[in-house]
């Protein structure tokens, strides 16, 4: 089965998908990732003791503005105007978990937009909280989740 390369013409040079005669529908995507850090380091952050300041306030922030900012950071994405961005933390015993939904009613999904918030986000933690942790590791990163579009609903299976 040979499927062809969106991003690349007949020539083989990159282009951007044009998306203009695509059907407006409802798009969702939800990412996630973490952070694993000290026990100290995550103590500092809960109780909002941390030198930087308000870590998750701040990360929240960037991760939302990264989201907007997408089209800016990766080739090919197209700009987007998005209805929303959520950003969700919750801690565990090493680690601090982020979650990011982005939706917008359009012609292109936003899964690069919810992957690149959650990544913002997370480096954002890690440059608040690196006075108190500096081998903090960031991973797991990725879509658990998407809705609209021609291909519809997917979510990710566990892991």
């Amino acid at each position: 089965m040979s499927k062809s390369l969106t991003h690349i013409d007949t020539e083989g040079t990159a282009r951007m998908v044009d998306v203009g005669s695509k059907n407006e529908t409802r798009r969702v995507a939800v990412a996630s990732g973490r952070i694993v850090m000290t026990q100290d380091a995550l103590e500092a952050i809960q109780a909002g003791n941390a030198p930087k300041g308000d870590v998750l306030g701040t990360a929240r922030i960037a991760g939302i503005m990264a989201a907007k900012k997408t089209a800016d950071l990766i080739p090919m994405c197209h700009p987007l105007v998005l209805d929303a961005v959520n950003l969700d933390f919750t801690f565990d015993a090493q680690a601090i978990s982020a979650k990011a939904t982005v939706s917008l009613s359009g012609k292109t999904g936003v899964e690069i937009e919810a992957i690149t918030a959650v990544s913002v986000a997370l480096v954002t933690i890690y440059d608040m909280a690196k006075a108190l942790d500096k081998a903090m590791i960031i991973g797991d990163i990725r879509l658990i989740e998407k809705t609209g579009g021609k291909s519809g609903h997917w979510r990710a299976e566990a892991l």
